[in-house]
């Protein structure tokens, strides 16, 4: 008979691992052997990767937000050597996630390289969950163009937001070698498709996810020993994060969990409850894109035939109006034709002007 942890015991493992400890931290708090700490942390992982596939599905999220974030496994890039073996599993790892920014839901989320092909699993996992064509905002990462523009078309309102880093003058010192050696000195917004609100796009919701993620799951923290060793480990703790925080973690500006706000369920989930519904999720299929609805925008707008979209007025233009059908040309008549007036008589020339005459102004009264 296999010796299984007790539920008593496996909710205060699993409640260490949800608030940032490490393996070998939780391990000392609840006395479980790192190394079953670490199956039963990728069983859960595995598991809440398959609920998510089965709830996070035909959304209605107005503002999509996409960015990337720097891991490693087992050792650093500059550390691999592939003469030794080393594949694409070790070395730096980048968690590739997408966030609606109104319910602060994470929609989809990748582990890869940062590279094209990891750009296309995002996006195309992020279009098979959507119901409602977005707004899509990112950094000036060039490897998400061609991807939205596959799966969503050129229409999509997407936008970037570049910023543009400042360096400190001078050379740091040793008490700013641990400090940021730059700041944003300003961000610039450019349309990549569509025709996207620029006072709609900022990339905070996912960054500050990104900050949450580094804070509440010790394989993500920089200059630390809890990174992980496989690369599945890492994927599961990834997964058992984001889902974690969807189901069961109220933000502080909000009053129910993402899941709630963007309409996934109707209850906010207990850690017991994740746990038990996480080992209990069958393997099933990953959501199929379906056809998108386009929102009509805001101000005067006319719908385009065949469900192709809107056509909004910009700033400073028109309302659209219903296409007037031509007229015929009039009908010359010579009968009701008015008569041409006559012509005013020409007036005599006006008169040559005469001499010149030339005056002496004086600058002082001469008269006392």
């Amino acid at each position: 008979m296999a010796n299984v942890l007790p539920a008593e015991r496996r909710l205060e493992v699993l409640a260490a691992l949800v608030n940032g400890t490490s393996i070998r931290a939780a391990s000392r708090m609840t006395g479980v052997h790192q190394d079953t700490i670490g199956r039963f942390g990728q069983l859960v992982g595995e598991g809440c990767a398959r609920l998510h596939d089965r709830l996070v599905r035909d959304l209605t999220c107005p503002l999509v937000d996409l960015d990337e974030q720097h891991s490693w496994c087992r050792k650093r890039q500059i550390k691999v050597d592939a003469a030794k073996g080393d594949g694409a599993d070790v070395g730096e790892q980048w968690t590739w996630a997408a966030i609606c920014r109104t319910s602060k839901l994470i929609i989809a989320w990748h582990v890869g390289k940062r590279d094209q092909e990891s750009a296309d699993a995002l996006v195309e996992d992020v279009r098979a969950r959507l119901a409602v064509m977005p707004q899509i905002t990112t950094d000036g990462l060039g490897l998400y163009a061609q991807p939205i523009a596959a799966n969503f078309g050129p229409a999509v309102p997407y936008m970037q937001t570049v910023k543009n880093f400042s360096s400190r003058p001078g050379k740091p010192g040793v008490s700013e070698k641990y400090a940021v050696p730059r700041g944003v000195d300003f961000i610039q917004k450019r349309a990549v498709f569509g025709t996207p609100d620029p006072a709609k796009a900022t990339n905070y919701a996912i960054e500050r996810s990104n900050l949450t993620a580094r804070q509440w799951n010790a394989r993500l923290r920089r200059r630390t020993l809890a990174f992980s060793k496989k690369l599945s480990r890492h994927s599961a703790a990834i997964a058992l994060h984001y889902v974690y925080t969807n189901l069961c973690h109220i933000p502080r500006n909000m009053r129910v969990t993402p899941a709630m706000a963007a309409g996934v369920t109707d209850t906010v989930w207990t850690l017991e409850m994740l746990m038990v519904a996480a080992l209990a999720e069958p393997a099933g299929e990953k959501p199929e894109p379906q056809p998108l609805t386009i929102p009509k925008p805001q101000g005067p707008a006319r719908e385009l035939p065949a469900g192709r979209g809107w056509l909004r007025v910009l700033p400073g233009g028109s309302a659209p109006s219903a296409p007037v059908a031509p007229q015929p040309p009039p009908v010359a008549s010579v009968a009701a034709s008015p008569e041409p007036e006559p012509e005013p008589p020409p007036s005599d020339p006006p008169p040559a002007p005469g001499p010149r005459r030339m005056v002496q102004l004086s600058l002082f009264d001469e008269s006392g």
